[in-house]
C-alpha cells in the first residue's frame, strides 16, 4: 500500500516491482499476489489495461490510519482509558497535531476551538455550605406540665 499511496495514481505490478527491486530482490508474482490480495480485501480497485491491471488506492493513507485507530478504540472495554493511555504515548509534536485536528473538527465558530487550554485547570472546591442549626429537641421532652416546673 505504501507504494500505491506514494504515487497517488493508478500503478501496475511492474511499476511497483521495479520500485521495490531498488531495495531488495523480489519476484513479480509476489507483488502481483499482494496487489491481488489488496484488491480482494477492498483496499485497492483495479482496471484492466491490456493484459495487465492498474491498481489504485480506495482510500487515503490518513483514512486508513483513522480506520485502524477507530477499530482499536471501539474494541476497548474502557474507551476513555484507552484514549488517556494513547494520548500519554504521544510526543509533544503529536499533541500539537491533535489540538490542531480538534480545532478543525470543531470549526472556527465554537468557543472550544478558539480557546483550547494546554492542560485542564485544577478544580477548586467550594467551601462546604453550613445550614443554620435547627433547635435541638430533647430526647424525651415530656409534657407541657413538666416543662412548667411540676
Amino acid at each position: 500500500m505504501t507504494r500505491v499511496w506514494k504515487w497517488n495514481r493508478p500503478v501496475t505490478v511492474r511499476e511497483v516491482l521495479e520500485d521495490l527491486q531498488q531495495e531488495r530482490s523480489i519476484a513479480y508474482t509476489t507483488v502481483m499476489t499482494v496487489l491481488d490480495n489488496l484488491h480482494q480485501k477492498g483496499w485497492v480497485r483495479r482496471e484492466a489495461e491490456g493484459r495487465a491491471y492498474r491498481y489504485e488506492a480506495v482510500s487515503t493513507r490518513a483514512a486508513y490510519a483513522a480506520a485502524l485507530m477507530n477499530d482499536a478504540w471501539s474494541q476497548s472495554d474502557n474507551p476513555a482509558a484507552a484514549l488517556v493511555a494513547f494520548f500519554g504515548m504521544m510526543s509533544e509534536e503529536q499533541r500539537h497535531a491533535l489540538r490542531d485536528a480538534v480545532r478543525i473538527v470543531q470549526g472556527p465558530d465554537t468557543p472550544e476551538a478558539s480557546a483550547a487550554p494546554e492542560a485542564p485547570e485544577p478544580r477548586q472546591q467550594e467551601p462546604a455550605r453550613q445550614e443554620p442549626a435547627e433547635p435541638r429537641q430533647e430526647e424525651n421532652p415530656g409534657s407541657a406540665e413538666d416543662a412548667a416546673g411540676r
